[in-house]
C-alpha cells in the first residue's frame, strides 16, 4: 500500500510522523560526523562517514588556517565548531610559568568564536616536552571539559567558554605531575566524567557529576606515577567495563561504581602507558615502550579476562625486541592480525594469537626513537598522520603494508630532543588529527588548519 492509497484524513495525520522521520534522517549523519573526543566515536579510531576521496589528490584543499600556541593536544568537533588547547609562556619568566588556553573556532570559517585562559606552571614537566597541553578536549552536548599539562581541568560552555566548574588536581587531590604532564582525556559515560587524575587517598581513577563536579567515586591507588594512558569503555562479558592502563597493571573497573572486575599487573618503564587500549572482538591489547605488548583475551560470559601472551624482551633497542614495543602510537587489531609502530618507528605487522611478529617496515614513519604515526580506519582502508606531518592513504595486511598515497599536509614544529643533552632531537609533529564532516583537523605548535577530504571537492 502507498499513501496514496490511504484517505486524505489518515493522510494529514501521517504528515507530522513522515516530517518527523525525515528530519532525524537528515540529523543523524551530522551527529555521527562530528569527532567529539579523543579517537572520535567510542575512543575506536575509526571513521565511518562516506563520500571521502578514494585516493589523495595532488594538492589538498585547505578550508581555513588559523594560528594558535604550541601543544600536543588534538582537536574535538561537535555542532559546527572546534575546540582546541594551547600554551605560551611568559616571556619574562625564567620558571617554566605561562598560559593555557582553550579555543572555539567556528567550523566553517575558522573564527574564534572564544578563548579561555588560566596561568599555570610547566617546572615540574621535563622541560624539553613543556610545550603545551597534551589531553584532546571531550565534548558533550553543551559543555566541552579540557585539562591542562599540570592538571587543570576545567568545564567550560561550549557557547560562551564560561567556566561551569573546575577542578585541580595538585591542589584538590593531592596529586604529583608525572614527568611528562598529564596526558589523560576525560570520559564522559552517562551523567559522569571519568578522568585519570592520579590523587590520594585511593583516587588514580576518579569519576564526578558531569553538570556539578560533584565526586561519585575514586577508584585505585597510585603506583608510582599516574600514566599517560587514555581510558576507554567497553562492552564484554555482558558489562560494561572501564578500562584503565595505568604505570602498574591494566585494569577493568564498572564504570557506575569503580569496583574492579579485573586486572594485570604489569609495570611500564618509565611510568609510559601511553598507546590506548585496542579491542577487537575477544583481544585487549596493551603495548609499551620497554617491554612490548601484552593481549588479554576477553570472557564473554562474565566481565574477566585471561592473560594470552606477553613480550618477553625488556629491552627497547630494534635488534633486541621480539615483537611490538609502541609508545605514542595507538597499534590496531585486524582479525587474527596487530599492527603498530616500534620503538624506533619501525612499522610491524604481528600475530594477534600468538605475538610473534610476521613482517617489518620502513617506508610509513621514519627511523628514529620515538617514530609515531596516528593510524583511522576509514573502511578497508587507513588514513595516516606520521610525526614528519605527512597525510599516508594505506592498508595493513598480515603479508606487509601497502601504501596507496602521501602528501605533506602540516610542518612538524615540535622537538623530540630528550634532556640536557638534546638527543634525539628532530622536529614532530605528535599530535592526533580529528576527522570529522568531510574534512582533517589538525595543528602543529603554530596553527591549526582545516582540510577537506571530500571527494566532491576535487571532482573537476
Amino acid at each position: 500500500m502507498t499513501l496514496h492509497d490511504v484517505d486524505r484524513p489518515a493522510r494529514r495525520a501521517l504528515r507530522p510522523l513522515a516530517f518527523a522521520a525525515l528530519a532525524l534522517l537528515v540529523a543523524a549523519p551530522g551527529s555521527a560526523n562530528d569527532w567529539t573526543q579523543w579517537r572520535g566515536e567510542d575512543r575506536r579510531g575509526e571513521w565511518t562517514e562516506t563520500g571521502i576521496v578514494e585516493a589523495l589528490p595532488d594538492e589538498l584543499k585547505v578550508a581555513w588556517r588559523v594560528p594558535i600556541n604550541s601543544g600536543y593536544s588534538g582537536a574535538a568537533v561537535a555542532d559546527g565548531r572546534v575546540f582546541i588547547t594551547d600554551w605560551s609562556e611568559d616571556p619574562e619568566s625564567r620558571t617554566m610559568d605561562g598560559t593555557e588556553r582553550a579555543l572555539a573556532l567556528d567550523e566553517e570559517t575558522g573564527e574564534v568564536l572564544w578563548v579561555q585562559e588560566w596561568p599555570t606552571t610547566y617546572r615540574m614537566l621535563m622541560f624539553s616536552y613543556a610545550i603545551g597541553p597534551r589531553a584532546t578536549p571531550t565534548v558533550d552536548g553543551d559543555r566541552v571539559y579540557v585539562v591542562g599539562a599540570a592538571g587543570d581541568l576545567y568545564c567550560l560552555d561550549v557557547e560562551t567558554g564560561d567556566v561551569l566548574w573546575e577542578k585541580h588536581y595538585i591542589a584538590d587531590y593531592d596529586s604529583f605531575i608525572p614527568t611528562w604532564g598529564v596526558a589523560s582525556a576525560p570520559i564522559v559515560d552517562g551523567d559522569r566524567l571519568i578522568t585519570v587524575v592520579g590523587g590520594e587517598p585511593g583516587g588514580l581513577v576518579m569519576a564526578w557529576d558531569k553538570r556539578t563536579g560533584e565526586e561519585i567515586w575514586r577508584a585505585l591507588d597510585v603506583v608510582g606515577e599516574m600514566g599517560y594512558g587514555q581510558p576507554i569503555i567497553i562492552e564484554a562479558g555482558g558489562a560494561r567495563q572501564l578500562i584503565i592502563w595505568h604505570a602498574a597493571a591494566l585494569v577493568s573497573l564498572n564504570p557506575e561504581t569503580g569496583e574492579v572486575y579485573w586486572d594485570e599487573e604489569w609495570e611500564a618503564g618509565a611510568g609510559m602507558s601511553v598507546a590506548t587500549p585496542v579491542v577487537s572482538g575477544n583481544y585487549l591489547l596493551v603495548s609499551q615502550f620497554y617491554r612490548g605488548s601484552m593481549m588479554m583475551q576477553l570472557n564473554q560470559d562474565r566481565p574477566d579476562a585471561t592473560l594470552l601472551w606477553r613480550g618477553r624482551s625488556r629491552s627497547e633497542m630494534p635488534g633486541e625486541t621480539d615483537g611490538l614495543h609502541a609508545l605514542i602510537t595507538t597499534p590496531l587489531i585486524e582479525g587474527d592480525y596487530f599492527y603498530g609502530v616500534g620503538s624506533y618507528g619501525e612499522l610491524r605487522g604481528l600475530d594477534a594469537r600468538t605475538g610473534e611478529r610476521l613482517w617489518m617496515s620502513d617506508e610509513m614513519t621514519a627511523q628514529a626513537r620515538w617514530g609515531t604515526a596516528f593510524m583511522v580506519k576509514q573502511g578497508d582502508r587507513y588514513f595516516v598522520v606520521n610525526d614528519d606531518g605527512f597525510l599516508i592513504l594505506a592498508q595493513f595486511t598480515p603479508e606487509g603494508y601497502v601504501e596507496q598515497g602521501r602528501i605533506k599536509l602540516i610542518e612538524a614544529t615540535s622537538d623530540a630532543a630528550f634532556g640536557p643533552t638534546r638527543r634525539f632531537a628532530r622536529p614532530v609533529n605528535w599530535s592526533h588529527p580529528a576527522y570529522a564532516n568531510g574534512h582533517i583537523v589538525h595543528r602543529n605548535d603554530n596553527e591549526i588548519i582545516r582540510v577537506s577530504l571530500r571527494a566532491a571537492d576535487y571532482r573537476d
